[in-house]
């Protein structure tokens, strides 16, 4: 159950669609779509974003993902169904989203498979998504929005 109405308040409200609109520098970006719906997914799942997860894995079969890549996204480390790259998207994420278990470090490791796989373009797109997505999710989870009747497009 909805605990606030994020998009019926008005303070609330104009910031959603301000974010909205910023976040549309990284849909233009070169980042792929299946790379950042990934990213999107991934940090949901550490989130317990259940809003975000309903809204990201219908999107992504939307797409064309398999159902197979989608099932494996929360154990993507033991997983061969993802790229060299994708698996360093998936290491940024999962550092970038629990900073606070690394004391706010994300490993040479991670940072040398990104570097490799990744233009600077595509990293700014990676870094601003990643940490958007994680906004998104501390707005709908705080406010108490739900997953489950979400329908690819509707946003």
């Amino acid at each position: 159950m909805t605990r606030f109405a994020l998009y019926e308040n008005e303070v609330a409200a104009k910031f959603v669609k301000r974010f909205v609109t910023a976040t549309r520098v990284i849909d233009d970006s070169t980042l792929s779509k299946t790379t950042q719906e990934l990213i999107k997914i991934r940090a949901s799942q550490i989130n317990s974003c259940g809003m975000c997860l309903d809204m990201h894995t219908k999107d992504a079969v939307h797409a064309g993902e398999t159902p197979v890549r989608l099932a494996m996204i929360a154990a993507w480390q033991e997983s061969t169904v993802f790229t060299d790259a994708e698996r360093a998207a998936l290491a940024l994420t999962d550092e970038a989203t629990r900073m606070a278990d690394k004391n706010g470090a994300i490993s040479e490791d991670t940072w040398a498979q990104v570097r490799k796989h990744y233009d600077d373009d595509q990293i700014g797109a990676m870094i601003s998504l990643i940490a958007t997505i994680n906004a998104w999710n501390r707005l709908n989870v705080i406010s108490g929005m739900t997953g489950g009747d979400y329908q690819p497009g509707q946003w």
